[in-house]
């Protein structure tokens, strides 16, 4: 059971740089005058066995995000207490201003452009931490939440569910201190109520997520196959191999693809793989090779070729174009 292996521990921003070799206890003093640190001991517990987060709770620090492409190997919710400015995620730019929540999924690229100092919260939790993977119906907000990364990613807060999150956050400020019996267990409870609530709150605001939440409840395989290619797509580009990890036939799978989506099961992978290439031509100067390559093609000039066949413009090509653009 991942509880009876978490420990508490105080854990540094070396942790975002993705450092998962950590000393028994861990209690660093942060430099107030470096701006790229969190501005206090972060609340954090640890995974013990493997060293890798397992849930995290932090204020930012001033403008600690600006203009730094953030990508995490772990959810994460953030929600803005205070100040404004723009955030790129994809190939979107929205505007945000205080009392907003943004959701992100494990290497969602994300970037805050702000001309001011903001305040706010920062959630980070591994999926385990709250059984993402059980077969349940109360998981229904990790599909609201996390599920589509072509939703606007951005939940107006209003002053009822403001009072909640701040609740929130001080019980599970108070619970990790107290490193006390069955913490695991009352963590995991304060974070679901946190993301139930937002959930409600976005379904609210975008009722068409709702829509898609319901209709993914008669297809189940196709929900698990989304699942799979947004955990996989970086390493793993044919039906066959999506069809090993759902222990069914790549017929089966393809059938309900076609009658589903009128979509090949090709397709759904493709497209998955062309937006993340968007988002990083977009957001960051990386050469078009390194992006191949983190794709999962070793061949800079085939995935350029396959990049121009879905979108029938060339990686550069559309580099200089959406940059022209938002120019």
């Amino acid at each position: 059971m991942v509880g009876s292996v978490i420990k508490l521990y105080y854990v540094d921003v070396l942790d975002f740089l993705g450092v998962k070799e950590l000393p028994t206890i861990l209690l660093l003093l942060f430099n107030k005058n470096n701006k790229t640190m969190i501005n206090q001991p972060l609340h954090a517990l640890v995974n013990k066995q493997n060293g890798n987060l397992a849930f995290r709770l932090s204020r930012l620090e001033e403008n600690y995000f600006s203009g730094q492409l953030q990508r995490y190997n772990y959810f994460s919710l953030i929600w803005i207490t205070g100040g404004s400015g723009k955030i790129k995620t994809g190939v979107s730019e929205y505007e945000f201003k205080e009392n907003s929540l943004f959701a992100f999924s494990p290497f969602q690229p994300f970037l805050f452009s702000t001309a001011n100092p903001i305040k706010g919260i920062v959630i980070n939790f591994h999926s385990e931490f709250i059984s993402f993977h059980q077969k349940d119906k109360e998981m229904d907000f990790r599909k609201v939440l996390y599920s589509n990364v072509y939703q606007p990613p951005l939940i107006r807060i209003d002053v009822n569910s403001a009072s909640v999150f701040s609740m929130l956050c001080e019980k599970i400020k108070a619970e990790i201190q107290l490193s006390s019996l069955a913490q695991h267990e009352i963590l995991a409870a304060y974070l679901r109520i946190f993301l139930i609530t937002a959930s409600r709150l976005k379904i609210e605001q975008q009722p068409q997520v709702d829509n898609i939440r319901k209709e993914s409840k008669k297809h189940y395989i196709l929900q698990k196959l989304k699942d799979a290619i947004e955990e996989n797509f970086r390493a793993k580009h044919s039906p066959v191999e999506y069809a090993a990890i759902l222990f069914v036939t790549t017929k089966t799978l393809a059938k309900a693809s076609k009658s589903y989506y009128n979509k090949t099961i090709s397709g759904i992978i493709n497209e998955r793989i062309i937006a993340e290439a968007k988002s990083e031509l977009y957001l960051t100067d990386k050469p078009v090779k390194e992006i191949a390559y983190e794709l999962g093609y070793e061949d800079e000039y085939y995935f350029s070729r396959f990049f121009k066949v879905n979108t029938k413009i060339s990686p550069k090509n559309y580099r200089n174009t959406v940059r022209y653009i938002r120019a």
